[in-house]
């Protein structure tokens, strides 16, 4: 049984067909870049998203013929608010890194109720705010994968999964269902809110598409990522390095022992919810990673394309001292400190555009090895190797700085986007093609692993990081 995954990331998105043995039939893609009108403003076109999944979709399905189901992994806490009658956006498309909603957190922390800036609960009020401040309009409010199950089921469903329905903010911390203190709080109308199913499960049929296939599967793209890399078992850790970075541990059936935040910056999360039982993970953040990347690109202009920053850095053996801070938006795990700002420090005479390169690179290593040591901390689970993926894990000098950093094994996901088997990997085990999870757990092959050289000075790194810390002290103040 063929699985069709639509799957939509922060900076593009892609459809491919994964046949039963884990591979991909074929596949097609689109970048799809935010905007930022503002500084801490992060926006999107709904409308042109739906419409270039479904037109993905179709493109895909013509090369490879019908499917048996579709999945979807998308992005997490992204939001949308539409009209119910007509299925238009009421506004723009607000990102999960976007920050306009802070002062309205720090508001709700007064108040006992703490909801971080980059979960969707106050994007959703923002955007009822904005386009039905009496709350009398039919509204719908939903993430990513509500959107574009409405969309490809031509409004039928409205519904989300346990994994994005958990990092919402909105939801109950033992996952059985909406915040009602919350919502009643955002003025979020209940009946404006999507039903939360499981992860894996017929839910609807996509008659968006040729033969309207079960849509089978709904899954954050972080948790489509463990999945797709086999971390079906207790204690497996991945990566994801793309727009940001983020390094997820599975713990089972077991919840965290944290409500909101462990001691050491870790988010428990919903790994996915199937037959009913919930199963449960530490989650651990950094809010820029290969938007670093972008940044020498498109701002400063010293590489051509992403792939130029390991040609770039190859050219020299070490940065020479210089370290750089990839807190563009603030640092995640383990300090989230908001208004930290990247820095370049160690800078001589002699550092060249090589030396700046390496150092960005090797800076969002650095930042993987604190999202390594937090998790370990917050979960109680040792993690002796790490799973990645992302378009970072395609750089040679990035994933040797991370080995270096952690000083563990790491193993590099066969496909570069694991959200997609992830994703196809449920629907899969909705529909037959696979058994279970021993099933799912055998997939994984990595295509490399790289052992760590030299260990990296991580006192170093810290006191980089406190130089980089409290830039904008109103917004370091502000704790979730």
């Amino acid at each position: 049984m063929s699985i069709l995954v639509i799957d939509v990331g922060t900076s593009g998105l892609r459809a491919a067909v994964v046949r039963p043995d884990a591979t991909i039939a074929a596949e097609v893609r689109r970048p799809l870049l935010p905007s930022s009108p503002a500084p801490g403003l992060v926006e999107f076109d709904a409308r042109a998203m739906a419409a270039a999944a479904v037109e993905l979709a179709q493109a895909v399905l013509a090369e490879t013929g019908p499917v048996d189901a579709v999945g979807i992994a998308n992005q997490r806490a992204s939001t949308i608010v539409w009209d119910r009658a007509t299925g238009a956006p009421v506004g723009p498309g607000v990102g999960w890194q976007d920050l306009r909603t802070v002062g309205t957190c720090l508001t709700l922390q007064a108040d006992g109720i703490r909801v971080p800036p980059n979960a969707s609960a106050t994007k959703a009020a923002w955007l009822l705010d904005e386009a039905d401040p009496d709350r009398t309009r039919d509204l719908c409010v939903g993430t990513v994968d509500t959107w574009l199950a409405w969309h490809l089921s031509e409004g039928a469903v409205h519904v989300t999964d346990a994994s994005n329905a958990a990092v919402t903010g909105l939801l109950r911390s033992d996952a059985t269902g909406w915040d009602q203190t919350v919502l009643e709080t955002l003025r979020i109308p209940s009946a404006a809110m999507a039903t939360v199913v499981d992860s894996a499960g017929v839910l609807g049929h996509a008659t968006a598409l040729a033969g309207a296939p079960p849509i089978a599967s709904l899954i954050g793209d972080q948790q489509a990522s463990l999945i797709g890399q086999g971390g079906v078992r207790r204690g497996l850790a991945k990566i994801t390095f793309g727009t940001g970075g983020m390094l997820d541990v599975h713990l089972g059936e077991e919840r965290p022992r944290f409500d909101r935040q462990g001691h050491h910056g870790c988010f428990p999360i919903v790994t996915w919810r199937k037959d009913g039982i919930t199963t449960w993970g530490v989650e651990a953040m950094m809010l820029s990673a290969g938007t670093n990347v972008e940044w020498l690109r498109d701002d400063l202009g010293i590489i051509t394309t992403a792939a130029d920053s390991h040609t770039v850095a190859s050219a020299c053996d070490t940065s020479d001292g210089v370290v750089y801070v990839p807190a563009l938006l603030g640092l995640g795990t383990p300090r989230w400190d908001y208004g930290a700002r990247g820095a370049l420090l160690g800078l001589t005479r002699g550092s060249g555009r090589p030396e700046i390169v390496r150092a960005v690179l090797e800076g969002i290593a650095e930042r993987g090895a604190d999202l390594v040591e937090a998790a370990e901390q917050d979960s109680g689970v040792a993690i002796p190797s790490l799973r990645v993926d992302g378009g970072m894990t395609e750089n040679p000098t990035f994933l040797q700085a991370l080995a270096d950093a952690t000083q563990r094994p790491v193993e590099v996901s066969p496909v570069r986007e694991a959200t997609t088997l992830g994703a196809a990997f449920l629907a899969g085990l909705a529909m037959g093609t696979w058994g279970g999870w021993d099933d799912i757990a055998s997939t994984w092959s990595p295509k490399q692993v790289i052992a760590p050289g030299a260990p990296t000075d991580r006192d170093r790194w810290r006191a980089a990081c406190e130089r980089a810390a409290g830039w904008i002290p109103e917004l370091s103040g502000v704790e979730f």
